[in-house]
């Protein structure tokens, strides 16, 4: 299908240079005709004039004795001479008797002419101021004609040679032309299939390149566009879990104990929905390269208090512990507080899964920046950083994809995540300062 587009493609280019070529030589080549037969009759016409010119010289003499020329010079090719006296009556020579040329010549002018069938000049013989006779030169007009016929053969030939120059190179230049149309074709086919990885090379024709540049330009935009979904299509489903899972604990304790209020689990349960629903607005706007509403500063005080309920709740069901070491001199943030609960939520779910023990939230001053550590009582972490924090690695033991997601956004944020031991296993975030 692409192939016979391409074709039609070739076909046009060239059919459209060879029209092209065809009126520009037709266009040029009329007039220049036209010149041409003007330029061959005003050649003979002169020509006409130089023999009967000679050929008064050699009739003076008789003519102002009052005798006819005895001896008239012969024309070269088909030339005719005639001489007439001074009234205008043949007297020797071949030509008409009666001629409009001749009485023009008798009036002492230079005259051209003729009928459809030769051309034709006329001059006076003088004798000192006198006008005594005229020569008449004649010429049939089909030499003129095969003259100016050859000449218009010949140019016929050179635009037929033109034309069919002109349909080569076209032909060349179309096959160069279609060949990158067609790949961008099959470059755009693949793209509607869902193959963002395709990319075009420059073929040298500025035109075809900033299509192609700008095909490139789209495919990689829309592999971005559909790595951020996929990445929050899986994000998503990470950081629902335990939410979703604490939600239907409640849900599931509130049905075994059918004597208690069932409003009290209800609202929880819309508190839960509610955390959802952030949680999932949060996502959306990082996966869509956008900063969160509420960024700074960070609201540390609500969040631990956060982290404290929810966690301690969800550490206790395991029979574990949750400690809080806040620095009462810790910096302020600039930092997303929806961000650094993603974070936090992330960190908190990996020591809970993965850990033992108590797990220690401590927050600190490092350096005039923010620190927040996360650790818990677990066995030493032997991934390295770099494999722990790849989305998806087959050897980070369940921490990839939301250790990926941490990091992201806490380099989204200015900040930085980073193990900073990894026995007991701790990881530091480390939060912008705030800027007033």
């Amino acid at each position: 299908m692409v192939g016979g587009r391409g074709a039609h493609v070739r076909r046009r280019i060239v059919g459209l240079a060879v029209l092209a070529s065809v009126l520009a030589i037709g266009l040029f080549g009329l007039p220049l005709a036209f010149g041409v037969a003007r330029y061959a009759v005003l050649q003979e016409e002169g020509n006409l004039v130089r023999v009967a010119n000679a050929a008064a010289v050699a009739v003076s003499s008789d003519l102002n004795d009052g005798d006819a020329p005895s001896r008239i010079p012969k024309a070269h090719d088909h030339t005719s001479l005639a001489v007439y006296d001074r009234t205008g009556a043949l007297v020797a020579g071949t030509g008409p008797a009666d001629d409009d040329l001749v009485r023009e010549a008798l009036d002492g002018r230079i005259a051209t002419g003729g009928g459809s069938d030769e051309l034709a000049a006329a001059v006076a013989v003088t004798h000192e101021s006198d006008v005594i006779g005229v020569v008449r030169a004649a010429s049939p007009r089909g030499d003129i004609y095969r003259q100016v016929a050859f000449a218009c053969l010949l140019m016929v030939a050179l635009a037929l040679f033109a034309i069919v120059l002109v349909w080569l190179l076209a032909r060349r230049q179309a096959r160069r032309m279609a060949r990158p149309l067609e790949q961008l074709a099959g470059i755009a086919r693949r793209l509607g299939d869902g193959d963002f990885t395709v990319r075009t090379t420059p073929v040298g024709i500025g035109e075809i390149d900033a299509v192609g540049n700008a095909l490139s330009r789209t495919a990689t935009r829309l592999d971005k566009i559909l790595g951020r979904e996929r990445a929050f299509s899986a994000d998503a489903s990470h950081q629902l879990r335990t939410p979703l899972a604490g939600l239907r604990l409640r849900l599931e304790a509130a049905l075994h104990q059918p004597d208690q209020d069932p409003y009290a689990a209800i609202r929880t349960a819309i508190v839960e929905t509610d955390r959802l629903e952030q949680i999932i607005d949060e996502l959306l706007a990082l996966a869509r390269d956008t900063r969160h509403s509420d960024s700074g500063p960070l609201d540390l005080p609500g969040l631990l208090e956060e982290i404290d309920r929810d966690w301690s709740q969800a550490l206790g069901a395991r029979r574990r512990q949750l400690r809080l070491d806040v620095d009462p001199v810790a910096p302020r943030s600039s930092a997303s507080t929806a961000a650094i609960r993603q974070v936090l939520t992330v960190l908190l779910d990996n020591a809970t899964t993965h850990g033992s023990g108590t797990v220690t939230v401590a927050v600190r001053d490092a350096a005039g920046v923010l620190a927040i550590d996360v650790s818990d009582e677990g066995p030493e972490l032997t991934t390295p950083e770099p494999v722990l924090f790849t989305r998806r690695s087959d050897t980070a033991t369940g921490h990839g994809i939301g250790l990926a997601l941490a990091r992201s956004l806490a380099e989204a944020e200015g900040g930085r995540l980073a193990l900073s031991s990894p026995e007991p296993p701790t990881f530091t975030l480390l939060a912008p300062p705030a800027t007033d």
